[in-house]
């Protein structure tokens, strides 16, 4: 049968199905034209691919780049829209729209930043990667305003997302090499020479885009050392691609190269191991020891355990006369010492006949424990005294509040405090203790990161602070249980490839720029170590970060240049480092400031500023931050481009700064953010870590979540793309309740967990064709995993809800994998009013609705 038939069918059997046919007169999704007002999408338009807003120019140069973005035609997939050589400086045009009369479509949350129109001839060579693919690095502001004055009046931020890394492995996303050691740097800012240089005095010397100094081309920038023979300098990496790494020599080690080390603490108290956490994490190191980077041969691993005493571990290396690993009881938690401080960490490679064994017996030597008390704050500062002498990772696998020893926490969650003024106390951190030794191991080269599964309070807000000032990430798994399936496996597939992601290690990230711009505010887990110096322990694969930038003086050139530069060792012990570099055209109008405006970068900025005022001065502060800042830029265009017209009472923005007034609206209804006195403080405070880490395409799936219809998805939704092979997603829809109709399946998807719903007349042969079965009363509801069918709709919907969660299709790396829930309409009250919280343009809870949020912002906007 045909897939039109099929869908066909699925709506006429609801039609007689279902006696509530009412829902047929539900409003229907929008055409392929969308609302009014709306571009059309083509029909060979790639998914994820924005529609043309009326903000692109449509001149077959503008079609050329859209085509290259998408890949076709054979151009590299690397190649960025606007990395094209500009014939002539143009800029982008301010195409006025109005929000009120044309609603915002969904597609348009996907749209490609506007482009970068740099002068003619402005990078050295014609490379079409000489600028950053935006991948890398976000700039909110895509045309830089020549004074602090103008970027003030314009009540838009200049800051840049950084994301160094697309993917959690450099064999997925490679980026050139440069290995001869050879680095030319300006010798007054510092700058790593870079595509925008210009050369002088016969190629003899090259004048610095940041500083103007002039400096000399070093000998052996035109020699090839290998081949020892002259090169072409215009082959250069460097000179071609914006994005490449150097190895380093020498003089950029302190020390020789650091080994990769991971230390795991295991929480072996008595939630720990009835839930199965301490069995399954020991389990998933043993299968995924092969993962563990260790191509040197010099990492290294170490084991401690952890409840009202310490436990350390003692592993013998391989073919030595006992091979049994020993266990090292301390009861002292004031001062704790190393017991035998030499074989605690052990090179994985010489002892990992003895680590297997360790692992296997691991989960036996605590399974009748009656002890219920966690010394984790001891344990963690022996485990820093364990690995400070090298530095590396401390992995943290924790089921139970840190009660006893240091760090003690108190069990301090109130229900009536929940959505009043007093639940920011909850969301600050309980014991200073959790900070200063924080700073403590972020001096010593030491990163923590937490896995949290605990099924009461565990205080995240507390202990989230451990990894947010070492370059770590905390990993939440509100109760977990390892007897259910598809929580064992989520966090198996989770923890495996987190240790096979290749980290930096004992890394510093510095951000320069052209004389007269200043990285004033950096925002991220790493700790600050200068005014403008972040230190990353371990430099993670899978999150950015955000740095505000200041202009001090007026700016006098036609454009501006911004570097970062990540300075690590790779786990393979070779030292690098990984530039950056971005150019920017710069203006003294107003209007190109908003028509080069980036939505999606501009609200991952402000998410990072909510977080920041949330935990200091609490969520109402935060939330009315939000909806202050959206009517002074909605005000701002008003009065000073739009001439102060209203156009018919409706609410202006141009077309590319469309999303924006949703994104800040689910932002405010976010799990972080949104008022509410249902939401525990654990769950927010993961939610407010996710808010600041997380890479631009994940968060802004995380507050504005990816809908799609599945009972009538398009024929070619699900199914492999003919030329790429890639599974196509059906168009996505807003996320409104008006969407849905009683006889449909749809997909609801913000990254972290994923809700299939079921309407409750959804006919019996489409819950055939998806579950196996025509009985709605034995479809299970909540956690699962999807049925697999030998049918192709059944195919087709797992396609989707595969491709959905696929992060390295939207380029960036992650170990996340969605948790899957069944929500039937008329099912579990609870489950589904989850559900329906993603739907933010609806009303629900304490946040008003989409129409609402824009009827309030006209009103303010007006007076």
């Amino acid at each position: 049968m045909d897939h039109k038939k099929k869908r066909d069918r699925y709506a006429t059997q609801a039609y007689e199905f279902g006696a509530n046919a009412q829902g047929l007169n539900a409003a229907p999704p929008p055409g392929p034209g969308g609302p009014p007002g709306m571009p059309a999408m083509s029909p060979g338009m790639a998914p994820g691919l924005a529609p043309m807003t009326p903000g692109m120019p449509q001149s077959p140069d503008a079609m050329a780049q859209q085509f290259g973005s998408m890949n076709l035609g054979g151009q590299p997939a690397q190649v960025a829209p606007q990395m094209q050589p500009s014939a002539a400086a143009h800029m982008n045009q301010l195409y006025p729209t109005d929000l009120i009369s044309q609603p915002l479509n969904a597609a348009e949350m996907d749209q490609l930043p506007p482009p970068i129109h740099l002068p003619p001839n402005t990078a050295c060579t014609p490379s079409p990667h000489s600028n950053t693919d935006p991948k890398y690095i976000r700039s909110t502001l895509n045309c830089v305003p020549t004074t602090h004055s103008l970027l003030k009046k314009s009540k838009l931020p200049f800051a840049l997302v950084i994301q160094p890394y697309t993917s959690l492995h450099d064999a997925e996303d490679p980026v050139p090499v440069v290995p001869d050691q050879v680095i030319s740097r300006c010798r007054r800012c510092r700058a790593y020479i870079n595509p925008f240089v210009t050369f002088l005095d016969h190629g003899h010397r090259w004048r610095c885009n940041m500083c103007n100094l002039s400096n000399d081309v070093p000998q052996a920038f035109d020699w090839d050392a290998t081949a020892q023979k002259s090169r072409d300098r215009w082959q250069r990496e460097e000179l071609n691609f914006s994005v490449c790494e150097f190895v380093a020599p020498q003089e950029y080690m302190v020390r020789p190269p650091q080994p990769l080390v991971y230390l795991f603490l295991f929480d072996v108290s008595y939630a720990a191991v009835t839930n199965g956490l301490l069995a399954t994490s020991a389990r998933c190191i043993l299968e995924s020891l092969d993962r563990i980077p260790n191509a040197d041969r010099r990492t290294r691993v170490g084991f401690m355990a952890v409840d009202s005493s310490l436990h350390y571990f003692s592993i013998p290396r391989d073919g030595s006369e006992n091979n049994d690993p020993s266990m090292l009881v301390v009861s002292d938690l004031d001062e704790p010492f190393l017991p035998t401080p030499m074989d605690l960490l052990v090179n994985l490679s010489e002892c990992r006949a003895n680590v297997e064994i360790f692992l296997e017996k691991l989960q036996s030597m605590f399974q009748d424990t009656p002890i219920t008390s966690s010394a984790m704050g001891s344990a963690l500062r022996a485990g820093h005294k364990l690995v400070a002498p090298v530095g590396g990772k401390i992995c943290v696998l924790s089921a139970t509040l840190p009660n006893i020893g240091h760090g003690k926490l108190e069990m301090r969650e109130d229900k009536k405090l929940l959505g009043t003024s007093g639940e920011s106390k909850l969301l600050g951190t309980q014991n200073s203790f959790y900070k200063s030794f924080a700073v403590e191991c972020s001096k010593n080269q030491v990163s923590i990161d937490m896995f949290l599964f605990s099924s009461q309070y565990q205080d995240v807000a507390s202990l989230s602070n451990l990894p947010r000032y070492t370059g770590g990430q905390t990993y939440f798994y509100p109760g977990w249980n390892a007897a259910r399936s598809e929580d064992a496996i989520k966090f198996a597939r989770e923890f495996s490839d987190y240790l096979s992601a290749e980290i930096g290690l004992e890394a510093v990230l510095r951000v320069r720029a052209t004389t007269g711009l200043r990285m004033s505010t950096f925002y991220g887990n790493f700790f600050n170590r200068s005014s403008d110096l972040c230190a990353f322990p371990a430099f993670p694969r899978d999150q950015a970060y955000v740095v505000e930038v200041a202009i001090d003086e007026t700016i006098s050139k036609p454009y501006v240049c911004l570097q970062a530069a990540v300075l690590h060792t790779t786990c393979n012990g070779e030292r690098r480092i990984r530039v950056l570099t971005l150019a920017l055209p710069t203006t003294e109008s107003l209007a190109n400031i908003y028509a080069s405006a980036d939505p999606a970068a501009i609200t991952v900025y402000f998410s990072h500023k909510a977080v920041e005022r949330a935990l200091g001065s609490g969520l109402d502060a935060a939330r009315d931050a939000l909806q202050a800042k959206m009517i002074e830029i909605l005000q701002t265009y008003r009065k000073e481009l739009a001439g102060g017209n209203m156009g018919g009472g409706g609410l202006q923005l141009p077309a590319n700064l469309r999303p924006l007034v949703v994104m800040f609206l689910a932002l405010i209804k976010n799990v972080g953010l949104r008022k509410s006195a249902q939401i525990p403080s654990d769950l927010r405070s993961a939610a407010l870590c996710l808010l600041s880490t997380l890479p631009l395409p994940l968060l802004i799936q995380y507050i504005y979540p990816k809908f799609y219809s599945l009972h009538d998805m398009p024929d070619n939704a699900g199914v492999p793309d003919a030329q790429t092979g890639e599974i196509l997603l059906p168009p996505v829809s807003n996320l409104s309740s008006e969407r849905i109709v009683p006889y449909g399946l749809y997909l609801i998807d913000d990254g972290v967990n994923q809700f299939l719903w079921i309407g409750r007349d959804a006919v019996p042969a489409l819950l055939m064709d998806v579950f196996g079965t025509d009985d709605r009363a034995a479809l299970k509801q909540g956690k699962t995993t999807m049925p697999v069918l030998d049918n192709e709709f059944n195919e087709r919907v797992r396609a989707v809800i595969d491709k959905s969660k696929d992060h390295r299709a939207k380029g960036v790396g992650s170990i996340i994998v969605p948790t899957l829930y069944i929500i039937k309409e008329d099912g579990d009250p609870s489950l589904k009013l989850w559900a329906q919280t993603l739907l933010v343009e609806d009303r629900a809870d304490q946040g008003v609705s989409l129409q609402q949020w824009m009827g309030m912002l006209r009103e303010k906007v007006v007076q």
